[in-house]
């Protein structure tokens, strides 16, 4: 379940989690239509387009916080969401498995293991095929060998991340993007672009009235309307998906 305090109730608030996540927005190169061949029929692909512009930054930056890398990352979306989709029917069916924030964060947990668990097989195989060629002098040491070594300690280790903080916290700020993106599409560009510098910017009512050359009453105006559609279309993901 969402707790009671996850729907923005102040510029302030708004302001400092949205500008956190434009800033943080990680770069993905998979996209939907990978997805799509592999789903195609599985029901309606209107809804698993919605469902994968809304879910798969948090899956994303889940993993990517957990220690993995960006193709790791990109994996652990491809196969959490295809589990979802193989498995949502089981979920409707079965109240038992909890809410629908807790069985995706269970999934990614699941799919975020199995790559570090890849990584350690490859690891393995790659120390098996070098311990059968001749050992170098032990006061040899390459450069190569120090850069390996270098990167595998900055490895983060998986067992001691909190990942349940993690994901609500990334659940919470993944919840006003997602609203944040929706309400674009309702209103106009530079009603939008108001609300950006005056709520996320901070610019003064005075300043954007210059800059864009809108009344004092139109920014005011723009705050208001924006502001509550994100309220509004932040309940709306809330309760389709908790």
């Amino acid at each position: 379940m969402f707790h009671k305090d996850v729907i923005p109730r102040t510029s302030a608030f708004l302001s400092s989690k949205i500008q956190k996540i434009e800033r943080n927005r990680p770069r993905l190169r998979i996209t939907y239509l990978l997805l799509l061949g592999r789903l195609k029929d599985w029901g309606d692909q209107k809804s698993w387009q919605e469902f994968f512009d809304t879910y798969w930054k948090l899956i994303y930056s889940v993993a990517i916080k957990a220690g993995l890398s960006d193709a790791e990352a990109q994996d652990v979306v491809q196969e959490t969401i295809l589990g979802i989709a193989k498995k949502v029917g089981d979920f409707k069916a079965d109240p038992a498995l909890g809410s629908f924030k807790g069985w995706l964060l269970r999934i990614t947990r699941r799919r975020i293991a199995d790559q570090f668990e890849k990584r350690e097989k490859e690891h393995q195989a790659l120390g098996r095929s070098r311990s059968v060629e001749q050992p170098a002098p032990a006061s040899a040491s390459s450069p190569e060998d120090s850069t390996r070594t270098a990167t595998i300690e900055r490895v983060p280790d998986p067992a001691a991340f909190d990942l349940d903080a993690c994901w609500e916290q990334q659940w919470q700020e993944n919840l006003l993007h997602a609203a944040a993106e929706k309400v674009k599409t309702q209103v106009s560009p530079k009603q939008y672009q108001i609300f950006e510098l005056y709520v996320l910017r901070e610019w003064t009512v005075r300043k954007i009235a210059t800059a864009l050359g809108v009344s004092p009453g139109q920014v005011y105006l723009a705050k208001y309307r924006v502001g509550s559609l994100l309220k509004k279309e932040a309940k709306k993901l809330k309760k389709r998906f908790k």
